[in-house]
């Protein structure tokens, strides 16, 4: 399909979205900013919250598509769960859909199969096709969302991609980053092969850089014209020299998750 022309930016104000909006205008999109606190050095941006039906029909009214990276990307109790990442994004789906909207990125998780077993050496990568296995009230979102994505395809013609997201950060921070690592660079790479590709109706896949250490299957990414350029293993020997090897033999290791699976944690992911 065309490179869409004006997209819609949710949560432009965090950590990942003020990433993306320094590096998406160089694939060629005129962004439009929303987050629910304002956009430091943008203002012309939407301050706007997802429980507001009314600001999200006039925020996607007119865009070629969205990327919607707004919601709470940390464990948190379910009740902020539920009013931010589930509701809300209902909410964005349903203006989308009145405004007829043709397609959104959905910035899903890895923590929506943070219970799947960890590949072992030898086994094969981790298709996009296990079920889902939340590790997390975050990652339970994350699951209902892209359950949402299918339905408004199915319904409504809406199309999706939703990326599973692993660890986007400048540098990974963590010894279980080295496999899941998604460098700013490939990030934006991933959201343009998302915003162009035709055809995909609701294709979910795992968002990565090419990492050495990799433990799952960027093979549906790379059928939408994802190409990676990065890797973490420059970062591997510093990284276990400060932190150590993971302990082969724990749950946290055993499962795709991490930590996530066994501690209530409220660090980054």
């Amino acid at each position: 399909m065309p490179a869409p022309r004006t997209v819609l930016l949710t949560g432009a104000a965090g950590g990942l979205g003020t990433l993306m909006r320094e590096l998406l205008p160089g694939h060629g999109y005129d962004l439009r900013l929303l987050d629910v606190r304002p956009v430091e050095g943008a203002p012309d941006a939407l301050t706007a919250d997802l429980a507001d039906p009314g600001a999200l029909r006039e925020a996607v009214r007119g865009v070629d598509a969205v990327i919607h990276l707004a919601g709470i990307s940390l464990e948190a109790p379910f009740e902020k769960i539920l009013t931010s990442n589930i509701r809300g994004t209902y909410h964005l789906y349903e203006a989308a859909r009145a405004e007829g909207v043709g397609r959104i990125v959905f910035a899903s998780s890895n923590h929506a199969v943070g219970f799947t077993p960890r590949p072992r050496g030898g086994d094969p990568l981790l298709p996009v096709t296990v079920p889902h296995r939340p590790d997390t009230f975050y990652g339970l979102s994350k699951a209902f969302g892209e359950d949402l994505a299918q339905f408004y395809w199915d319904k409504h013609g809406l199309e999706t991609v939703s990326v599973r997201i692993g660890s986007c950060f400048p540098r990974p921070t963590r010894v279980r980053q080295l496999s899941l690592w998604l460098s700013p660079a490939d990030c934006a790479r991933l959201l343009h092969a998302a915003l162009t590709a035709e055809g995909v109706g609701h294709t979910v896949v795992y968002g990565s850089s090419a990492n050495t250490r990799l433990c799952w299957d960027l093979g549906p990414a790379r059928a939408l014209g994802y190409d990676p350029q990065d890797d973490s293993e420059p970062y591997a020997a510093e990284l276990i020299a400060e932190q150590g090897e993971p302990d082969p033999g724990s749950e946290a290791h055993a499962r795709l998750g991490g930590h996530f699976v066994t501690d209530p944690p409220i660090w980054p992911h």
